[in-house]
């Protein structure tokens, strides 16, 4: 499979929680079959579409993400002031949604950016409540 989101340094993580789950791209392959309208910020829903599925899922994927991986989720400073989450974990930099973007993603600077808090994105109710149910499905997902 040919990967289109931005991954840096040393992709071999490890987690007590999913042990199989050892690099960015076994995540990404687990959450392509996850991630749909319903995850997608409702600003981006009606743009969503199958064939550009991270759009819209930044931020609640970045935690989930820290939530097996560890590390930090740090965000890009984007036009109309919002922030794109991505992931830094020892040496690895990983953007599993930068595909979104398509060829303005080469554009996204990945250095000097603030560390991003799931207390600031979650205290908005949807987008804690998209997470709530992205993490439900990737459980699931991983049980079978």
């Amino acid at each position: 499979m040919e990967y289109k989101f931005y991954c840096t340094g040393d992709p071999h993580l490890k987690n007590v929680l999913y042990p199989e789950i050892d690099s960015p791209y076994k995540l990404y392959d687990i959450l392509s079959g996850i991630w749909c309208a319903e995850t997608c910020a409702p600003r981006m829903r009606e743009n969503w579409t199958p064939e550009n599925k991270t759009l819209g899922q930044c931020s609640i994927t970045a935690f989930l993400a820290q939530d097996i991986f560890g590390g930090k989720v740090y965000g890009i400073l984007r036009d109309g002031g919002n922030y794109h989450c991505y992931n830094a974990v020892g040496n690895c930099i990983f953007d599993l949604t930068s595909e979104q973007f398509g060829d303005e993603a080469k554009k996204l600077i990945y250095e000097n950016a603030p560390e991003q808090f799931r207390e600031v994105h979650f205290a908005k109710e949807e987008k804690r409540l998209r997470y709530e149910f992205l993490k439900r499905s990737f459980e699931s997902a991983v049980k079978k």
